[in-house]
């Protein structure tokens, strides 16, 4: 047989599987003995699964019989038990009455809402807060002149949230049909404000959105139409866009706010808050709730035109800048501003600070030269993109970064505590913008510190700051060792 026939054969026998060889084959005619292969084996051995062969041992080597398994359960392993959730009761606030002083204890609010309010840690109403509750709680629209810094924000949702929990929602209710609208200028603003009514609201089920420009239009469509929307948060622009597309309808707003309606009216934005007002229902049907910085003709005009009979609560801008906030002034070259800038936060440490400028371009050299100089700086302006403001802010308010220099607009909206100082670049054009200023320090009834640099570009701004405050900022000289140069950090 030729070497292809033997392997041919090898191949017959041994390439089966295992279980191809231990099964018996079928009979096949008797066939003679080939000359090469070797003498025949039986065609059907036994298999041998079934005549197992034992292994030859010495009884001295000879394992021990298999133990049956226990097949009891093992013990499971006890795990650390949780303590209790114990429910929160509003016998475990406990604030006693003080003179002259509001608690929110007086207002009868809900457990839910005092829950949340215990956890932001306010036992007392702040002025503006004790004024407005009185009459937004009875249903009364309200116009309110206060700086931000006052508590205004947390007096207006407070009404909001207790409305909506006192009022139950309609049965026949629709995505994109808000039952409370808050309207501000700037994206920053919304954002605090968003942040504060989910703080407020986190015990309660209501859902809190925010609409604004420079975000991504898809994601905020997304959030609208994955639930019910409660509190709307909003600037103007961004709010038309959806409502005009026929994402959002007003129809069932019974509560809504204009907050900062004199810088809407600085910043044109008016007429897009008109559009949006005639979506709402009638000011009859609805309670609207107005708050401004100061109250000028035109301001008390949109009043009048969008509330009815409205209670009118003011909190003077002086009381606000001169309880919390020490105030200084020096006089310093616009050459040496820097400088000074410098050596006052590097040799005292100061690690929250903001710092104002008028013009963009002055923000940006500025925050350019910290960061050169090795002071971790951001800035806040016009022309940085809104993703990056909020990435800003966060790390602001982490402490992750030293010092925000700002514009007004841009820093008008920032409501961050902890704030331990505020720099006046460069004195505002608007003696209202200085309040606005230092009202960033001093917050929550805090200590604060405002030092303020007069050159000879900006100084003839102090008489109308010193008539709005009603007194009179004492000017000094800055001590030689801060006007020293910068020594330029090596990397």
């Amino acid at each position: 047989m030729d070497e292809m026939t033997v392997l041919k054969a090898l191949k017959k026998m041994f390439g089966k599987s295992e279980a191809e060889q231990l099964a018996p084959g079928p009979s096949a005619p008797a066939q003679g003995p080939s000359r090469t292969e070797a003498p025949q084996q039986s065609r059907h051995p036994a298999p041998v699964a079934q005549t197992k062969k034992e292994p030859v041992t010495s009884p001295a080597s000879a394992p021990a019989p298999d133990k049956p398994r226990n097949e009891a359960p093992k013990p499971r392993r006890e795990r650390a038990q949780k303590p209790p959730v114990v429910a929160w009761k509003l016998e475990d606030f406990v604030v006693e009455p003080q003179e002259g002083k509001t608690r929110f204890h007086d207002f009868k609010l809900a457990p839910e809402l005092m829950h949340a309010i215990q956890d932001l840690g306010f036992p007392y109403c702040t002025p503006i807060q004790a004024q407005v509750l009185g009459y937004t709680l009875a249903g009364k629209d309200a116009i309110g002149r206060a700086q931000t810094g006052t508590g205004k924000t947390a007096a207006f949702l407070i009404s909001i949230i207790t409305q909506l929990l006192q009022t139950p929602p309609p049965k026949e209710r629709y995505m994109g049909e808000p039952r409370a609208l808050i309207i501000a200028p700037t994206r920053e603003l919304v954002v605090q404000i968003a942040k504060d009514a989910a703080d407020l609201t986190k015990y309660t089920g209501l859902n809190v959105m925010t609409f604004v420009g420079g975000m991504d239009f898809d994601k905020q469509l997304k959030h609208l139409e994955a639930r019910h929307c409660d509190i709307l948060v909003a600037t103007p622009g961004r709010l038309l866009d959806f409502n005009q597309r026929g994402d959002v309808h007003l129809d069932m707003v019974e509560v809504m706010v204009l907050d900062e309606a004199d810088r809407m009216l600085d910043m044109g934005f008016i007429p897009q808050v008109r559009q949006i007002i005639r979506q709402t229902p009638p000011k009859s049907e609805r309670q609207t709730l107005l708050f401004s910085a100061t109250f000028t003709e035109d301001v008390m005009n949109l009043a009048r035109q969008w509330t009815t009979d409205p209670a009118v609560v003011e909190i003077e801008a002086e009381n606000v800048a001169s309880e919390n906030v020490e105030q200084h002034i020096y006089a310093v070259a616009g050459a040496d501003k820097y400088k000074l800038l410098y050596n006052l936060v590097n040799d005292n440490g100061w690690e929250r600070v903001m710092v104002f400028a008028n013009r963009k371009d002055e923000v940006r050299r500025i925050e350019e030269r910290l960061v050169r100089d090795g002071v971790n700086a951001a800035q806040l302006s016009g022309d940085v993109p809104q993703h990056k403001r909020i990435k800003t802010l966060e790390g602001f308010r982490e402490g992750k970064i030293r010092v925000l220099v700002a514009t007004d607009v841009a820093g008008r909206g920032i409501h961050i505590d902890g704030i331990s100082h505020v720099i006046n670049f460069t004195l505002p054009e608007v003696p209202d913008d200085y309040v606005h200023r230092i009202g960033r320090t001093g917050r929550a009834g805090a200590e604060g510190v405002s030092i303020s640099f007069a050159g000879e570009d900006d100084s003839y701004q102090l008489p109308s700051i010193e008539a709005l405050l009603g007194r009179k900022i004492s000017c000094e000289m800055p001590p030689t060792h801060l006007l020293r140069p910068v020594e330029r950090k090596r990397h």
